[in-house]
């Protein structure tokens, strides 16, 4: 009866659970990808990322912890509705990561085709957590808010974020690495940005 009663213009709450745990198992997978072949990202993934290999801690550990920083805000400026979302969807990452890490082995032999699946499902895995009111945290929660407060485009926002993070990269991994991971964060955000825009979809 939930699904028939629910305006048109607002997802049901079965289409939200249905949404979180698909994003987030495309993103998980994602990591995998990223993982298997020793590329980084941007945002808080690539910093978890980053951490991750320099530190021997879980990245569900590490990316869980470096997102409660911003709950704060996501509540000042978001809401309760979008922040809970939120916070349901990097806690089902943090710990399908570690999960699927203990089930699934990836044999990668070159970094190209990890950089450009992990572009594509993680890219594909956000558009899905964003078209239901939901982020991976960090800076997902500012490019969100600016996208729907002054009309910038989430992925360009992120995409600024994420050449600061490569720029530090550049020092710490081999050039190749930098390189393809830095083609697979493009592609994921030239996803976002051709794709997630408020004038062509409005349901929340």
């Amino acid at each position: 009866m939930l699904l028939l009663s629910a305006p048109p213009d607002r997802h049901t709450r079965l289409e939200d659970a249905l949404a979180l745990v698909t994003g987030t198992a495309l993103m998980a997978l994602a990591v995998l990808f990223l993982r298997a072949s020793g590329l980084i990202t941007g945002q808080i993934a690539g910093l978890s990322l980053v951490l991750s290999y320099g530190t021997g801690w879980s990245f569900g550990l590490v990316f869980f912890l470096l997102n409660l920083p911003f709950y704060g805000f996501a509540i000042a400026r978001m809401g309760w509705r979008f922040t809970v979302k939120t916070f349901v969807a990097v806690a089902l990452l943090s710990g399908m990561v570690e999960g699927l890490d203990r089930l699934v082995t990836l044999d990668i032999a070159h970094p190209a085709p990890a950089a450009f699946l992990a572009g594509v499902i993680a890219g594909t895995g956000l558009l899905v957590l964003f078209r239901h009111g939901a982020t991976l945290g960090g800076v997902g929660i500012l490019a969100l808010y600016l996208q729907d407060r002054f009309g910038l485009r989430a992925g360009v926002i992120q995409l600024g974020f994420d050449a600061v993070v490569f720029a530090v990269a550049v020092f710490l991994f081999p050039a190749d690495i930098v390189g393809w991971s830095l083609a697979g964060a493009v592609l994921l955000n030239l996803l976002i940005t051709l794709n997630h825009r408020r004038d062509r979809y409005i349901a929340r």
